[in-house]
This record gives C-alpha cells, sequence and structure tokens, in this order.
C-alpha cells in the first residue's frame, strides 16, 4: 500500500471514529431486565448473560450502561403495570423481558422491549401483528409451540413406548401459557396419548392438581413453564419423585435443579440474542421494524440422579440423544 493511500484510510477511520461518537456524545443507555416477579438485580444468571452479551458489544455499566436494579422489598408482590409506569417515568431506554404478563404490562406502558423467551405465540397472543414487522414497541425472540410440544412428547415415548396418559401442569391465567398448553394438547391427540389437564391459577391450586393425579395416576408429566409454576417448581419435583412419576420440563435450568428432563431454547442463545437486539435499537433500529427471531439450538438435558431416584433406567436410544447429562 503506497503512503498516501495509507494515510488516506487511516483519516477516514478516524473521521468515521469521531462521526459514531459525535452521534451519541456520552450517552449512558439505561436498560433493565424484568420477569413476571419484578426488576432483576445484576447478580441474576439470565441478568449477567445479557450484559456478558451487551459487553462483547462495546457497553459497560458504570460507563455507558445502566441497569436498573430491583425496587422495593424482596418478596413482596409485583404489580406489573406500576412498575413500568415507574420505569417509563424513569426514563429507561428499553427493557428486555421474559413470560408473556411482562410483555404485556410493557406493550401496554409503550416501552421499548425485547422479549427474551416465554411469552408464547406473540402473534396469537395478540402481542405484535405479526413476526416479519410487529408494528409496535416489542420485537425478541418466540418459539414454535407445536413443535417443541411434539418433540417433547416424542421424548416421553420414547422414555416410555407404552405411554398412555400424560398429566398437564400449566397456569390457566396466562394466555401464552394455555396456548403452549392447546399445542401439547393436540400433539398429543395427535399420537395417541390421553392428557390429564390439570391447570392452575394460585398456588393453593397444585394440592387439587396432585389431587387429581392421585385419583387417576398418569404415566408421566409435562410441565408447561411460567412464573407461577416455576416458583411451585419444587412441589412438582417432589411429587413426582414420590410417585417414581418421569417429568418433562421446558428448560434445562429445570434439570439441574432437580427435575428429570428438559427439552427447549438454549436460554444463553436467546438472552444473547436479545443483547445483540438491544444494541441495533441503541444505535436506531426500531422494535417495530425488526422481526421477531426463532432460537436456533435447543437443549435435551437428563437427570440421571433423578432417575436412579425414580428407580427408571434410561434407554440408550434416549440416553445419546441428550445434548447434556446431569450426573
Amino acid at each position: 500500500m503506497k503512503r498516501r493511500d495509507f494515510i488516506a484510510l487511516v483519516g477516514t477511520v478516524v473521521i468515521a471514529r469521531r462521526v459514531a461518537i459525535a452521534q451519541t456524545p456520552g450517552k449512558v443507555y439505561r436498560l433493565a431486565l424484568v420477569s413476571p416477579g419484578g426488576l432483576l438485580p445484576e447478580s441474576d444468571p439470565f441478568a449477567k448473560i445479557l450484559l456478558g452479551g451487551l459487553a462483547k458489544l462495546g457497553y459497560t455499566p458504570g460507563q455507558n450502561l445502566a441497569f436498573e436494579g430491583p425496587r422495593g422489598a424482596a418478596g413482596q408482590p409485583v404489580q406489573l403495570a406500576h412498575l413500568m409506569e415507574e420505569l417509563k417515568a424513569a426514563e429507561v431506554d428499553l427493557i428486555v423481558v421474559f413470560g408473556y404478563p411482562t410483555a404485556v404490562a410493557a406493550k401496554a406502558a409503550g416501552i421499548t422491549t425485547v422479549v427474551a423467551f416465554g411469552v408464547g405465540d406473540p402473534v396469537a397472543t395478540g402481542l405484535v401483528v405479526n413476526l416479519a414487522r410487529p408494528e409496535g414497541n416489542i420485537t425478541g425472540i418466540s418459539d414454535v409451540a407445536t413443535t417443541l410440544s411434539t418433540k417433547r412428547l416424542s421424548l416421553l415415548k420414547e422414555l416410555l413406548p407404552k405411554l398412555h396418559r400424560v398429566a398437564m401442569l400449566w397456569n390457566k391465567d396466562d394466555l401464552g401459557m394455555s396456548l403452549r398448553y392447546d399445542a401439547s394438547a393436540k400433539a398429543a391427540a395427535a399420537m395417541v396419548v390421553d392428557v390429564q389437564a390439570v391447570g392452575v391459577r394460585e398456588p393453593d391450586d397444585f394440592n387439587e392438581a396432585f389431587a387429581v393425579m392421585d385419583r387417576e395416576p398418569p404415566d408421566a408429566i409435562l410441565m408447561v413453564s411460567d412464573s407461577l409454576t416455576m416458583l411451585n417448581r419444587k412441589r412438582v419435583f417432589d411429587y413426582a419423585a414420590v410417585h417414581r412419576l418421569p417429568a418433562i420440563y421446558e428448560y434445562d435450568p429445570l434439570v439441574r435443579e432437580g427435575g428429570l428432563m428438559s427439552y427447549g431454547p438454549d436460554l444463553r442463545e436467546s438472552f444473547e440474542r436479545a443483547a445483540s437486539m438491544v444494541d441495533r435499537i441503541f444505535k436506531g433500529a426500531k422494535p417495530a421494524d425488526l422481526p421477531f427471531e426463532q432460537p436456533t439450538r435447543y437443549l435435551f438435558v437428563l437427570n440421571l440422579k433423578t432417575a436412579k431416584s425414580i428407580s427408571l433406567e434410561i434407554p440408550p436410544t434416549v440416553l445419546a440423544l441428550a445434548d447434556e447429562v446431569v450426573e
């Protein structure tokens, strides 16, 4: 390269950097991560993944990024609508959410929002107009409920060739999860498997759900994950253990906590891609113009310790399918 060409190239790079800096001089972007239970702290595992993804893109808390921490006393019920209004008044630039109720509250408040996971089908629930052009203040990562439901049931069938009845546990007050239950029920019917519907609306309903299963014991359990079922997951683990019931869950953290197996999107990938969307919005893109994306990595995770505790032998064919085995 000639000397004058090199000087010209360096000059172009310097000018480009100055232009980029001039676009947002000293800008500190305000970001929040919100679950159905409220704001999550930086120490939360999902927050760490999100912030790690943003760090790779040049965002540093305390410098050009301000991360909103939890408000109020820990363990207190959260009114999502009120929280969203607080965040809006505080001029938070963007929030990342998971869970359908959280996304609904964010949409109503008009806050720029990126969905990380767990809202069900955003078109069927009315969150967005369509996946390619959301036409609102929300974009993010979606899932394919029918495909996932079929896969989860096929894994149960592979594990239990004589599977006849599966109990499906879900929150009836969460539209996103109710639609996911519907997809699971249709998938079960196509596989000639009876569905035992055990919907819940509050913690006390789990007692009745377990009583239904006591009266008509299922061969397995499929738990649809939302804030209510997640908060009561230990009760489901314990019930499955006492009754030696195989159970499949939607997300792998549940298996690492004691659940038997899970099949679902790689949540690390989902949050890293959410970070990429946050970056694009910070740089001027609008959620209305950013298509909803689908996960590209799905994980099948098995907990062998849990299998042994219920005297369940995992067939080699099922073991070979696992992306991760928890010993």
